[in-house]
């Protein structure tokens, strides 16, 4: 942002779904998931606060596998029942870029959200 101009979006400059994207593919780096088991760990992380539902998720596997970001295979091929992914070296250097795209735009979100909450609310004694 440039000096002397205001920010007239707030709190959060990321769409949810370019957040679901960045999830996806963090975890993928990790180890190999299922679309469920995306929903489920992203739930698990964020302390069961939120978590996407398979309309999201489904459709970003399938974006991010076209482009070639991640690569997916049958579990057990005769059923077509699960779907594996894994990240891909394309991937992972798309994962490293955007990754430190939007750090600054969580640190910012993270100050308004811890300044509105120390304004309003107070210290924990306070509330």
């Amino acid at each position: 942002m440039l000096k002397n101009r205001r920010n007239r979006q707030f709190p959060s400059k990321i769409s949810t779904t370019a957040f679901v994207k960045l999830y996806i593919l963090h975890l993928l780096r990790e180890k190999s998931y299922y679309g469920n088991e995306i929903i489920e760990e992203i739930k698990y992380r964020l302390d069961e606060k939120w978590e996407p539902s398979p309309g999201m998720i489904y459709p970003l596997l399938r974006e991010l596998e076209e482009n070639e970001y991640i690569k997916g295979w049958w579990q057990e091929p005769d059923k077509r029942s699960i779907r594996r992914y894994r990240l891909t070296d394309k991937g992972f250097e798309h994962y490293k870029r955007i990754k430190l795209l939007y750090k600054q735009v969580f640190e910012d979100s993270l100050t308004i959200i811890n300044n509105t909450l120390l304004d309003i609310y107070g210290s924990d004694k306070n509330i």
